[in-house]
């Protein structure tokens, strides 16, 4: 009985601890490649279509979305197939932080695309809610500087939803330009508060 009330007492102390120390998983160079991934897919979108069809950008969007993910994490899952037991638990309950918000994010995108066309330009809106929220959501477990980036996502998707694109062009650089900026801020967040203090 004793024992199994000092190993619960050891695990409360141990995630007390992770919540005060960064985690170092994430590292800038992916982060930024993803934001300038964005970048790139929004130059590219109209060279693939000529046409001002919002779902197709939708869908053109969100594979977008997912290639630009991998970018950014790529780095972390390559690092986590190497981290002993320890780290990968650890890993595994950051990146857990993220999984609400994101898959509020394709949640909201689901019920948009099954209710009406009308409601589609508000996705960039929604979706950088979503993320913003994610990041707030891991922020224990990362820089400070962090809950500044997550604000920026907030703070842009209130204003796309207030202010929706008018057609897919639109819609392309909303997105591009939010998560660009974004994930171009959070790799300088990274650079500065964990890599530069890692060499430094």
């Amino acid at each position: 009985m004793e024992y199994n009330k000092a190993l619960s007492q050891i695990s409360e102390i141990h995630a007390h601890l992770a919540k005060g120390e960064i985690y170092r998983g994430f590292r800038s160079l992916p982060v930024a490649l993803s934001g300038l991934a964005g970048f790139a897919a929004a130059v590219v979108a109209p060279r693939l279509s000529a046409t001002n069809d919002l779902p197709s950008a939708i869908t053109y969007w969100m594979v977008a979305g997912v290639v630009c993910g991998l970018i950014g994490f790529s780095e972390t899952a390559i690092n986590y197939v190497h981290e002993d037991v320890t780290a990968r638990r650890r890993s595994r309950k950051v990146l857990g932080q993220f999984v609400p918000g994101l898959a509020a994010g394709l949640g909201v995108t689901w019920c948009i695309g099954r209710a009406s066309d009308l409601y589609l330009p508000l996705l960039p809106g929604l979706w950088a809610v979503s993320f913003g929220l994610a990041i707030f959501s891991a922020r224990p477990y990362l820089p400070r500087a962090s809950g500044w980036v997550a604000l920026w996502y907030l703070a842009s998707g209130l204003l796309w939803i207030a202010l929706p694109p008018e057609d897919a062009w639109q819609f392309g650089w909303i997105v591009a330009g939010t998560f660009g900026v974004g994930q171009l801020a959070a790799a300088v967040v990274l650079f500065w508060n964990v890599e530069r203090a890692e060499h430094g």
